[in-house]
């Protein structure tokens, strides 16, 4: 048995749009709960049982997962196939698993210090600035349409997520404008967010076949 712990409009939406990517959203028992939002709405709920209140939270058999790129993974590694997924013994892993390691090492403390106004030597030592977040997709974007080469996969909807959100935010040079553009046309991006359109109108649970 898989659950997932979600709630609408927040990080957990990706894994959400994971789901409809992997076609497997049938075979998870969503179930709906609030959390604090940054605007001073919403409130920790005693239904969700991660220890920080926190979405995403993921259930397997009893078994907690949590933290986006760990959920990531650990579906893709269940239902993924080549190339959305490169699994075990595949040539292409070592840089998959990069660049989902990358996202929670690098992209979300550059952004949240950055939006918390928050600059010290340690931090730019630690986790880099954002010259160096851009530098690195412009890098890895100007000769490729995906992070993982000709075809878009999970790192791709976990790394592009925070810029969908955020767009004013998001890198001006081109190559990276251009990949979020294609990111966002993904009909799993619009399924998501009908998913979530219908949750809201649904607190507490939702059966995943909505």
């Amino acid at each position: 048995m898989l659950t997932l712990f979600h709630a609408p409009r927040s990080r957990s939406t990706r894994i959400i749009q994971l789901l409809h990517e992997l076609d497997a959203l049938d075979q998870v028992d969503v179930r709906i709960v609030d959390l604090p939002r940054q605007d001073g709405s919403g409130a920790r709920d005693p239904a969700n049982p991660h220890p920080e209140g926190k979405v995403p939270l993921l259930v397997h058999d009893g078994v907690e997962i949590w933290e986006s790129n760990a959920i990531i993974l650990y579906l893709t590694d269940l239902f993924g196939t080549r190339p959305f997924a490169p699994q075990p013994g595949d040539p292409d892993r070592g840089r998959y698993l990069s660049w989902l390691a990358w996202y929670g090492n690098v992209i979300e403390p550059v952004l949240v210090t950055e939006v918390a106004g928050l600059s010290h030597p340690i931090l730019t030592a630690t986790f880099r600035g954002r010259a160096e977040l851009e530098a690195r997709l412009i890098a890895a974007l100007t000769d490729a349409p995906f992070l993982m080469g000709d075809h878009y996969s999970a790192a791709d909807l976990l790394q592009v997520s925070p810029w969908t959100w955020f767009s004013d935010a998001a890198p001006k040079a081109q190559v990276v404008q251009d990949w979020i553009a294609r990111c966002s046309a993904r009909p799993s991006g619009a399924a998501a967010s009908a998913f979530d359109e219908a949750a809201t109108a649904t607190p507490h649970r939702m059966a995943s076949a909505v």
